[in-house]
Parts: structure tokens; C-alpha cells; sequence
């Protein structure tokens, strides 16, 4: 838990690279300490090892928010996201759900129905959506939330989508059997097979995403670019 966010962030793709080179230096800060948070809280979860240390890597992430509330973080993530919050009005409990997200990871989700997806991609992506928009400056309540949560299903849905194409062992993990691909549905267990369409619902988002609430254009710009780097091509 004592890692700097410069190091954790050392590791991020492209895509998050791009959108964040266009943010002002206080605000590339807070997205970064934000990134930090998630992508700390997801190694917990992805690490190898017994599951029991997962669920106490998660509660320590979870009392580490409690004392941020009080404000007595004790690690350099948790300093940073305290920093961020009293900067930028970050709903903490965003935060919460993430860390929800993760144990919902850690109990195993093959082949979720429809609402357990949705529960799924609101902690993980939702969450982190609505905090950028409140970083970038863009809020501007409930056409933003709109518009973060719609965004934030698209990526998901997309990564999720992706993972199923490039990786031949992969059994289904977080892909619905109605639209994840035929050879990773054919490996699910014969329960969870169901046909697929042709991959409606990850094109429909972003086109649902796009008219922004209206925000000054440099504050838009990340939001944007994170959508474009990522659009669906199934």
C-alpha cells in the first residue's frame, strides 16, 4: 500500500495516456491519484495468492478511505485522493463502490445475467467516470452523470469484449453468454451457453455517449479522447 502514484501509473496504457496529456498539471494530478486508486485496488484482486489475503487487502483499502474522510490518510495513494477530493468536491463513496466492484471480481463472475453486469460496471467504470467529470472540471449533475455512465459502460463493455477476442484461454469471466464471443461461450460450462447477437450493445453506447453535457471545450477534450481511443469495432 505504500507505493507512490508515480510509480503505479508508470504501467498505464495508451489510451489513459492520451486523454490525460491535455489536462492542466493540478488536475492531471487528481486523475492520476484516481487511476492510482484503481489500478492498486485491482492488483489486490488479480495478484495470485489466497483469497483470504484479497478480502484484507480490500478491507485495508477500505478503512484506508474511512481516514481519509477523517482526514488522517496513511499512504501516499490515500494523501493524494484526499488532496484530490478537498480540491475538486470528489464524491468519496464513488471510491466505495469501486472497492464494491473488486469483491465482486474476487467472488467470480462467469457469465453474469444482465443485472449482475450492470451492478458490475456501474462500481468499476461508472464510479471512475463520475470522478473524472468532477475532475475535469465538467459537472454539471445529472446530463453528466448521464453522460459519464454511458461513456464508462461503453469502455467497459469494450475491454471486457476485447479480452474474449486476443485471449485463447480465456473461459468467460465477466462476459455475458448473450453477446461474448462463440468460441469463448463454447468454453463456458454448458449451463451458461446461449446464442449471441452481433455485438449491439457495446456500438450503441458510445453513440449514446456522445452529446456531452454542454462544458467549456478543454474541459471536454480528455473525456472525448478516452472515448475515441477506445470505440468499439466488433
Amino acid at each position: 500500500m505504500q507505493m507512490g502514484v508515480a510509480e503505479i501509473v508508470s504501467g498505464s496504457g495508451s489510451s489513459f495516456r492520451a486523454g490525460m496529456r491535455v489536462l492542466p498539471a493540478p488536475r492531471r494530478r487528481a486523475i492520476l491519484a484516481v487511476y492510482a486508486f484503481c489500478r492498486v485496488v485491482d492488483d489486490v484482486v488479480d495478484t495470485p495468492g489466497p483469497e483470504a489475503e484479497k478480502r484484507a487487502g480490500l478491507d485495508a483499502w477500505e478503512a484506508e478511505l474511512t481516514r481519509i474522510r477523517e482526514g488522517r490518510p496513511r499512504t501516499p495513494v490515500g494523501r493524494e485522493i484526499a488532496h484530490a477530493a478537498r480540491a475538486y468536491d470528489l464524491p468519496l463513496e464513488e471510491f466505495d463502490l469501486v472497492i464494491d466492484g473488486m469483491r465482486m471480481d474476487l467472488r467470480g463472475m462467469i457469465a453474469p445475467d444482465a443485472a449482475t453486469l450492470d451492478a458490475y460496471v456501474r462500481r468499476v467504470a461508472g464510479a471512475v467516470g463520475i470522478l473524472s467529470m468532477h475532475v475535469f472540471g465538467a459537472w454539471r449533475g445529472e446530463a453528466s452523470r448521464r453522460f459519464a455512465l454511458s461513456l464508462a459502460e461503453a469502455l467497459q463493455l469494450t475491454n471486457i469484449l476485447r479480452d474474449a477476442r486476443r485471449m485463447p484461454g480465456w473461459a468467460g469471466s465477466t462476459c455475458p453468454p448473450s453477446f461474448c464471443p462463440r468460441p469463448a461461450s463454447r468454453r463456458l460450462p454448458r449451463e451458461h451457453r446461449r446464442p449471441r447477437p452481433a455485438c449491439p450493445r457495446p456500438r450503441r453506447r458510445p453513440r449514446a455517449a456522445r452529446p456531452a453535457p454542454p462544458m467549456p471545450e478543454p474541459r471536454a477534450r480528455s473525456a472525448r479522447i478516452r472515448g475515441c481511443a477506445s470505440r468499439p469495432r466488433c
